[in-house]
């Protein structure tokens, strides 16, 4: 049996095994109808097979791979005008970081400007006794509480001053 199976596996080996010659004196097998096995020592190379074009086709090939000045003209304004717009666009970008950049600038010599104000507000209101200005002004000064009919309430006006045409005794 075992020599039945070997013959019939040859027969197979046989039937679908092709020669041919790619270079005189060397021959490749291709093996089996699944894939091909190369050997060793053997070159094998596949030439595709080449379509013959028609005229039309080739004559549209050779219009399409060259171009004309106007087309040439075409991308080449094309390629600038991108390129300026690029620039332009790469310079604001670098105006508007700088412009944020002295802008947080500036509100940080703002920040430690008012801190310094308030210190100092706080300083000059912390040394005052008005206790001690209201002793000076009525002991040494002379200077007395208003009486009554002294107040006079004057109406709202769009300046900032109100002008004495007469005199109030």
């Amino acid at each position: 049996m075992e020599s039945e199976d070997r013959k019939m596996t040859q027969r197979r080996k046989n039937t679908n095994t092709r020669r041919y010659n790619d270079r005189p004196g060397k021959i490749a097998y291709l093996e089996g109808s699944a894939a091909r096995e190369l050997r060793e020592g053997v070159d094998v190379r596949e030439v595709p097979r080449r379509k013959r074009l028609s005229n039309t086709a080739r004559k549209n090939r050779e219009k399409a791979s060259h171009m004309n000045l106007g087309y040439m003209l075409f991308l080449s304004l094309a390629v600038a005008f991108a390129v300026m717009t690029l620039c332009s666009y790469i310079d604001l970008q670098s105006d508007i970081t700088n412009r944020v950049d002295a802008i947080s600038e500036m509100e940080s010599r703002y920040n430690n400007l008012k801190l310094a104000n308030d210190e100092e507000y706080n300083r000059i209101s912390s040394s005052l006794d008005l206790e001690q200005i209201k002793a000076v002004a009525i002991g040494e000064l002379g200077m007395t509480y208003a009486r009554e009919g002294q107040i006079i309430n004057v109406e709202d006006s769009e300046t900032d001053y109100v002008r004495q045409t007469e005199s109030l005794e």
